[in-house]
């Protein structure tokens, strides 16, 4: 029976953190693909703005009980010279209800009366909601000024519990999300609620977190290379990245089921709109913030990080170590002779006892096999004892 340890395969590699995926290499595929996103997004915005609700706009709502067919009901607001107005049919346990939306200066009580009698009902029955512009422009602004001291506050923490360079990748990925999420917004044309507020700042919440599992563990390989300076610090955050990708997959699939059954279940099927403002901000934004920590702040950290003196010597030294190239044609350098750990002289004739050491070997006359190690050179935590490996 071979006693040679069995190889594992990819996903069981995957999963021990032993992947060789090139995250930082394959990162500017994903941040051209988030850039044509958000272009498009922004010239949309500029071009017919986003969907904003009554809350930030100013407007009256009218919420009609009972089932209306909206060709019905845009034909009524057409009449009152009303022809842009929003009209949707909500769902909920009380029934099929029907919401109108216009900008302010519209005769409320005329509507009121003209959708009643649409639906069929009494003209008190209809729920009238009216908001001035300048509490539109009030929760406008309180919800920027929220958005400004969350961020304030993220830099000041991630810089005193690791430093100011991953606080500022962290931010930078923080807005790639909130970018990212409008721009879909506006390719969609859903509405901008406070719902919609509330789910981004969650967001930003889950971003900030999944960063701070993959800043952690660059915090801990980082001490590791500067005791051994064996691999670059660009090298050893992909390694990191590697090591916490499948807590970072199994967390963002838990997250993001539930709220793809939100989106689903409650906005579509049971036509809850205000479910469908809230759970697509939280879909968009979590899987952005998924993807945002290894492929938009890993690569600027490692960017910042080797602009430092220390981490420029150590890439420069170790790619002065790398053998030179093979011109075309010629042939390559003789391989090193093999020295026995009896004899030493490098003759390979195999006396002593045929311990064999090789060049960069870190048995150093050990026996048995080199225990496998990540990519960079930094060799994983093991895992609590009572798992199957």
């Amino acid at each position: 029976m071979s006693s040679r340890p069995r190889r594992r395969g990819p996903l069981a590699r995957l999963y021990h953190g032993e992947s060789n995926i090139d995250f930082l290499g394959r990162a500017k595929y994903f941040i051209t693909g988030s850039i044509v996103v958000i272009l498009v997004g922004l010239a949309l915005m500029v071009g017919r703005g986003l969907n904003l609700g009554i809350d930030f706009e100013g407007g009256t709502s009218w919420t009609v009980p009972g089932t209306v067919d909206i060709d019905d009901a845009r034909e009524v607001m057409a009449s009152l010279d009303l022809p842009d107005a929003e009209i949707q049919v909500l769902g909920g346990t009380e029934g099929e209800q029907l919401r109108v939306q216009t900008e302010p200066g519209a005769d409320t009580e005329a509507v009121r009366e003209a959708l009643a009698e649409l639906a069929g009902v009494e003209a008190t029955q209809v729920q009238v909601t009216d908001v001035s512009p300048s509490w539109g422009s009030e929760i406008t602004e309180k919800a920027l000024r929220a958005l400004v001291f969350f961020l304030a506050a993220i830099m000041v923490y991630i810089s005193l519990r690791f430093e100011w360079r991953m606080a500022v990748a962290t931010v930078v990925a923080l807005l790639h999300d909130i970018a990212l999420t409008l721009a879909v917004y506006s390719l969609t044309g859903f509405e901008v609620t406070p719902a919609t507020v509330v789910a981004i700042l969650t967001i930003l919440g889950y971003s900030i977190y999944d960063g701070i599992v993959v800043f952690d563990r660059v915090d801990e390989n980082a001490r590791v290379l500067a005791n051994r300076g064996d691999t670059t610090y660009r090298d050893m955050v992909n390694t990191s990245l590697n090591q916490v990708f499948m807590r970072t997959m199994n967390t963002s699939i838990t997250a993001l089921l539930p709220v793809a059954s939100l989106l689903i279940i409650g906005s579509f099927v049971l036509g809850a709109a205000t479910l469908q403002e809230f759970a697509l901000a939280l879909l968009v934004g979590l899987a952005a913030g998924t993807y945002s920590s290894p492929i938009i702040a890993s690569p600027v950290l490692a960017a910042l990080k080797e602009r430092e003196p220390r981490y420029t010597a150590l890439r420069k030294r170790l790619e002065s170590r790398r053998p030179p190239l093979v011109p075309t044609g010629g042939s390559p350098a003789p391989a090193k002779a093999t020295v026995t750990a009896a004899d030493g002289n490098g003759d390979g004739d195999g006396e002593g006892d045929g311990t064999k050491v090789g060049a960069g070997s870190r048995n150093r006359g050990k026996a048995g096999p080199v225990p496998a190690s990540t990519p960079g050179g930094i060799t994983p935590r093991p895992r609590k004892k009572g798992k199957k490996r």
